[in-house]
């Protein structure tokens, strides 16, 4: 609750149920490597553009290139939405499958990319892990794991299922902006009280 009222203006997806499965899942692509700040803005640009499978595959590649432009490898991003929206169309008659198993069939997407679709988009708890969760979870002492996997299937066991939902989000933030890889922000965090700091060596 507490990291919750620190970060709740500052969620992206939370906000945009309204945009439908299609635009999480679009903006999950863009996401690889590329900045919330950027993100999100580049979705909204694109699907301004195309908010449907069949919309984005009429428009040209070079009008998806800038309409995502600054995302990171937004080239191969432009070339990977055509292909998803040309296999939703093929296999989902261009609707965004909501289940891990026919998620996890299309090219691109992983288990945290299927795990925020289904929490986000169909109000299905998940527990998509990234990096961060992952870091944040062992540094918490929730869990001793080496992987995202890992902390994952531990996590499912561990945590309530009412809470799985926005817990990614949530700990990508707190990621992001206090508990930084390399000497967190210790200071300033909200549950330092409940942290073991496990394999922190430095912190300010």
């Amino acid at each position: 609750m507490l990291l919750m009222k620190q970060y709740e203006n500052t969620f992206f997806l939370s906000k945009d149920h309204h945009y439908g499965a299609f635009y999480v899942l679009i903006s999950c692509v863009l996401s690889q490597r590329t900045k919330d700040e950027v993100t999100y803005p580049a979705a909204k640009r694109l699907l301004k553009l195309a908010n449907n499978p069949k919309a984005m595959l009429a428009i040209p590649i070079k009008t998806i290139e800038k309409a995502i432009y600054p995302s990171g490898f937004y080239i191969t991003k432009a070339r990977r939405i055509k292909e998803i929206s040309k296999y939703l169309l093929d296999n989902f008659d261009g609707k965004v499958p909501n289940t891990y198993e026919e998620l996890l069939k299309i090219r691109g997407v992983g288990r945290k990319t299927a795990g925020i679709v289904l929490t986000h988009a169909f109000n299905i708890p998940a527990l998509p892990i990234d990096t961060h969760c992952h870091r944040i979870a062992n540094r918490l002492g929730w869990v001793k794991t080496k992987t995202p996997e890992e902390t994952e299937k531990v996590l499912m066991l561990i945590i309530p299922k009412k809470y799985w939902i926005g817990l990614n989000e949530l700990l990508v933030k707190h990621g992001q902006q206090v508990c930084v890889p390399i000497s967190p922000f210790c200071s300033k965090c909200v549950i330092k009280k409940f942290c073991k700091r496990v394999g922190v060596e430095n912190r300010r």
